[in-house]
């Protein structure tokens, strides 16, 4: 158990620094993808709830009205 704690916390440390310029990206910048990245689960979620059940004009129709 103590490996496997050891190599996820290594994992962590050798992702952000590959990534560091992104990572400081991320904490000093005033901006973010947050709305985005909402407005696509929202849309995931609406055609899996939808999945067999209609063409594309209900689910325009459906992401339109929900909006």
């Amino acid at each position: 158990m103590a490996n496997t704690k050891t190599s996820l916390v290594s994992s962590l440390a050798t992702g952000d620094l590959k990534d560091r310029a992104a990572v400081c990206a991320a904490i000093t910048e005033p901006w973010s993808n947050g709305q985005v990245e909402a407005q696509i689960t929202k849309l995931k979620l609406v055609k899996r709830q939808m999945y067999g059940r209609a063409k594309l004009d209900l689910l325009e129709a459906r992401l339109l009205g929900s909006a």
